[in-house]
């Protein structure tokens, strides 16, 4: 298939020359076809080219448009575009951030949210604890044989209204001082409004004779109160040395190994160093031969035991200084 040309025909003359025989011999045949007219690029005429405008815009010349994008060009970027390159370049890698870290956000949101729960329970609780809500209204004291227990609660009687937290244990001390009775103590706060004292009481060994009187004394020569008559039920004692002496302390050891079987039986205790303690028991006069007050606790095992065989209205004496070979005489 031949393609057509984009140039106009030649002139039939000169088709109709290219057709003839170079040789000229014979006779020639020449076709007749219609004349072609010839158009040339000077007749030719084109539509012009308008720009696309949109509605409510004006048209604007292309050689303009082509001007200001050349010296656009030229020039380089504005301002306002680096500026919006900046932005959407960090507004790009926020989001990187964001994608790579939201376990770790989660996590710390968790960790934020339960610190702000346990502050907020403990400035509650310290609060509420610290508030009139919890204030004292009634004290009970415990644990005491020999003191008067509604005495020891008037004493303690200004800690009334106070918070439970905020009792003061130096004028609860103070206040206790003034009962000799008392060895310790211990305060337990029972919300909402109740203070529990809990009381250890001092164990008299005996009396000692003074000049003023009959002193009850207890382990550790704490003078618990003074009569001018001895008092019943507590045994005479009769240390060298008083109550600071090694022999009284070894007394006072012996005395609180003793059973309540055998202490009650107990009318007197002497000593004159810490190796010779000797009890005397009841009416009787039976004695106890203890020795030192080491292993006091396995003498005071033989000591019931031989006492269960052989009373004392029956003996004389029992030996335990040996644990391990008591003897009634």
């Amino acid at each position: 298939m031949r393609r057509p040309s984009p140039l106009p025909p030649p002139p039939e003359s000169e088709r109709a020359a290219a057709k003839a025989p170079s040789g000229g011999a014979g006779p020639s045949t020449v076709r007749s076809e219609r004349p072609v007219p010839v158009v040339r690029e000077a007749d030719l005429e084109t539509a012009p080219v308008l720009p696309l405008v949109r509605p409510g815009e004006r048209a604007v010349d292309e050689r303009l448009i082509g001007d200001d994008a050349s010296a656009k060009d030229a020039e380089g970027p504005s301002l306002r575009d680096v500026w919006r390159a900046s932005r959407a370049r960090r507004r790009a890698l926020s989001a990187e951030v964001k994608r790579f870290t939201v376990r770790q956000r989660r996590r710390r949101r968790v960790w934020i949210g339960v610190g702000a729960a346990f502050l907020v329970m403990v400035l509650g609780t310290a609060g509420a604890a610290y508030s009139p809500l919890f204030a004292v209204e009634r004290i009970d004291v415990v644990g005491t044989s020999q003191l008067d227990a509604s005495a020891v609660g008037e004493a303690l009687s200004g800690q009334i209204g106070t918070p439970l937290a905020m009792v003061d244990d130096s004028a609860v001390k103070a206040a206790l001082v003034r009962f000799p009775l008392v060895e310790s103590y211990t305060l337990e706060a029972r919300p909402p409004h109740d203070l529990v004292v809990n009381i250890v009481e001092r164990t008299p060994i005996g009396v000692l004779q003074t000049p003023a009187g009959f002193t009850v004394v207890d382990a550790a020569g704490v003078a618990l109160s003074t009569t001018p008559d001895a008092p019943a039920g507590q045994p005479l004692l009769e240390i060298t040395g008083g109550t600071d002496s090694a022999a009284f302390h070894a007394a006072g050891r012996v005395m609180r190994a003793l059973p309540d079987a055998v202490r009650s039986q107990v009318t007197g205790v002497s000593a004159s160093t810490p190796d010779d303690v000797t009890l005397t028991l009841g009416a009787t006069g039976s004695r106890v031969m203890w020795g030192s007050a080491d292993r006091s606790g396995e003498k005071a095992i033989v000591l019931g035991r031989l006492m269960e065989k052989s009373p004392p209205d029956r003996a004389k004496e029992y030996d335990v200084t040996s644990p391990e070979a008591g003897v009634v005489r």
